[in-house]
């Protein structure tokens, strides 16, 4: 459906705008499709991208810090998330004895097992997103956003 219907809008000020728009106007659709994936396995989008980091940590503790810059949503408060997935045994946290400050973190076979299962399922979720894009549009559009971020 084309976003002036979406919105209920005849026409936006610029074409930028109109564009700003539909890419907010996406993400907010497509998080709302994945959010329902998540929403099965009782965690957040932010939770399962702290999990997707330490993962690829490959075994080796991140900190905090780490963590933040890889975020997606930079906004994001590393330290209740951290602490949420540790609550439910996805992550352990662990407070180096020589300097206080320093926090290990780590992802358990619990967090691991997680992952394994929803991959799959988020996977098929955006694959479907998708269907309506060929494989050389959705690289397209993943390379137009690259350039618009600069």
């Amino acid at each position: 459906m084309k976003l002036e219907e979406e919105l209920r809008t005849e026409k936006f000020k610029t074409v930028q705008q109109r564009a700003a728009l539909s890419i907010l106007f996406t993400s907010n659709w497509i998080e709302e499709k994945t959010n329902e994936c998540f929403k099965e396995y009782g965690i957040s989008q932010e939770q399962y991208n702290v999990l997707r980091i330490l993962k690829g940590q490959k075994g080796k503790p991140a900190n905090l810090s780490t963590i933040q810059e890889r975020m997606i949503h930079r906004m994001s408060n590393a330290t209740r998330l951290v602490e949420k997935l540790k609550l439910k045994g996805y992550v352990n946290r662990v407070i180096c004895e020589d300097n206080r400050r320093k926090v290990e973190i780590t992802i358990t076979p619990k967090g691991l097992d997680l992952l394994e299962n929803l991959y799959p399922k988020l996977t098929h979720v955006e694959t479907k997103l998708f269907d309506t894009l060929s494989e050389k549009e959705a690289k397209e559009i993943g390379i137009l956003l690259d350039k618009l971020r600069g």
